[in-house]
């Protein structure tokens, strides 16, 4: 996951559980792609946030108007793959 894109993603987490009390993982590790979001300290709105955050950043809309789409982001390398697949599509 070591790529500009995956650590500008991560770069957006961290801020967010940073201004939301929020801790790195639990176990104190680095953040990577198996990372559970929910062990950042995020509260769904500050999840909603991030999602915004990279809407605005890369010009894409996320669609997470279902709770099958939230259940598909389970983890950084989730939302990072969500990511990348719309800037492929140019959504």
């Amino acid at each position: 996951m070591a790529d500009q894109l995956a650590n500008e993603i991560v770069d957006m987490i961290k801020k967010r559980a940073a201004s939301e009390g929020g801790i790195a993982p639990a176990t104190g590790d680095e953040i990577t792609a198996a990372t559970k979001l929910t062990s950042l300290g995020i509260e769904s709105l500050g999840l909603a946030d991030v999602l915004w955050d990279l809407e605005q950043a890369y010009g894409i809309e996320i669609e997470m108007n279902t709770a099958d789409a939230w259940s598909d982001l389970q983890n950084v390398g989730d939302m990072v793959e969500a990511v990348r697949t719309l800037l492929a599509k140019g959504v």
